[in-house]
C-alpha cells in the first residue's frame, strides 16, 4: 500500500518553505536598504500608507516569484 505522505516530500517542502522565507526575509532587508529612512519607523510612527502599500506589493511579488519557482 502506498503511502500517503513520504518522507522526502516532507523534506522536500520543509526546504522549500524554509528557503522562501529567507528570500523574503533578504527581499524585506534590501528594500529597507533602498529606501531613505526606516522603513519600521516610517510605516509606524509616521502612518505612511504610501510606504506600507508599496511594501505589500513587494511582498506579495517576492512571494509570487518564489512560489512559481518551487512549483515548476
Amino acid at each position: 500500500m502506498d503511502q500517503v505522505f513520504q518522507l522526502n516530500h516532507i523534506v522536500s517542502a520543509i526546504v522549500y518553505a524554509g528557503l522562501g522565507i529567507a528570500i523574503l526575509c533578504a527581499s524585506f532587508v534590501i528594500f529597507d536598504w533602498i529606501t531613505p529612512g526606516k522603513m519600521w519607523k516610517e510605516i509606524v510612527e509616521e502612518k505612511n500608507l504610501p510606504l506600507a502599500i508599496t511594501l505589500a506589493a513587494m511582498t506579495i511579488a517576492v512571494g509570487n516569484i518564489v512560489a512559481s519557482a518551487i512549483h515548476g
